[in-house]
């Protein structure tokens, strides 16, 4: 028999909107079913690996999420999985306070957390297979990575040792394959450490220094891993954000002059300036392809 789990999240927390907030919760091995408004993954633990559902009792903000598990956990990965929930749905954000004063839009809607993985070295590979890439390209990336080497996601001693041929062949990685073995390698030995990133005492500018030093992550994917932090005073620019720029908010010009306008207009929004351009982008998702609560994935 599975074990069952029992969370109380902060009274505003509400699960299909802050799990679907950030395009990550379609990316393997998320399972979210827009019916049954549950989120399913399997998570690397203790003892192995155990796969897990997640549901909030009565779909109200701030219910009890009931977490149920397909084998018995022991009570070292009960706490485990607790706190890799706890990252992955950011029930510890203490920051919401101040992004609505900064962005009274959301306040209403309560909209502020954005998705993330229980691992930052999951969220850095994320970000590394959503560079230069279509999304379908980043989603298959991150299947293949899952079925090839680990169903819960590829530990960075399991992605550290294979052979960047078999990335390429196997998992359709591309150019990626040496630099997410070099990148696993360095979370692997320690050299990398969540800890060090995550450490409040860390300003912004070291932050994206040291990750702007590791193997595969140019400007846009430090400014996105930092978002994954918990750190939005940076923006994330790519392709998207300049046709969001021009599509939505009038802008004109050379890309370049389009990035320099981006800066300009979301310099009001201060310390928490992804999130006003994030939450803007996902609500024309939103309009397009209709609430994200609703979008199931079906993968081959």
């Amino acid at each position: 028999m599975g074990s069952r789990l029992s969370i109380t999240p902060p009274g505003d927390y509400l699960l299909t909107r802050d799990v679907c907030s950030y395009g990550y919760f379609l990316l393997a091995p998320n399972r979210w079913d827009g019916v049954s408004r549950r989120l399913g993954r399997s998570l690397n633990l203790e003892d192995g690996i155990a796969s897990l559902t997640i549901a909030q009792a009565g779909g109200k903000r701030g219910g009890k999420l009931d977490v149920r598990a397909d084998r018995a956990l022991s009570r070292g990965e009960r706490e485990e999985a607790k706190r890799k929930i706890a990252r992955m749905l950011r029930l510890d954000e203490e920051s919401l306070a101040a992004f609505h004063r900064a962005d009274p839009r959301w306040r209403r809607s309560g909209k502020g957390r954005l998705f993330r993985s229980p691992t930052l070295f999951e969220d850095v590979v994320k970000t590394v297979t959503s560079c230069n890439v279509t999304w379908p390209g980043t989603m298959k990336m991150n299947q293949r990575l899952c079925e090839v080497i680990n169903p819960a996601f590829p530990t960075a001693g399991q992605l550290g040792r294979r052979r960047a041929a078999t990335l390429r062949s196997r998992c359709g990685v591309g150019y990626r394959d040496q630099r997410l073995i070099e990148l696993a390698k360095l979370f692997r030995s320690g050299e990398v450490e969540e800890a060090w990133f995550e450490d409040e005492a860390r300003s912004d500018e070291e932050v994206e220094k040291k990750l702007r030093g590791l193997p595969g992550v140019g400007p846009y994917a430090a400014a996105n891993i930092m978002m994954l932090l918990g750190r939005y005073g940076h923006l994330a620019i790519d392709t998207e954000t300049i046709r969001h720029g021009r599509e939505e908010l009038g802008m004109a010009g050379t890309e370049a002059q389009v990035r320099k306008q981006l800066m300009a207009h979301y310099e009001q929004f201060g310390d928490q300036r992804f999130r006003s351009y994030w939450f803007e982008s996902w609500l024309v998702s939103e309009r397009r392809n209709g609430p994200a609560h609703t979008w199931t994935i079906e993968r081959d």
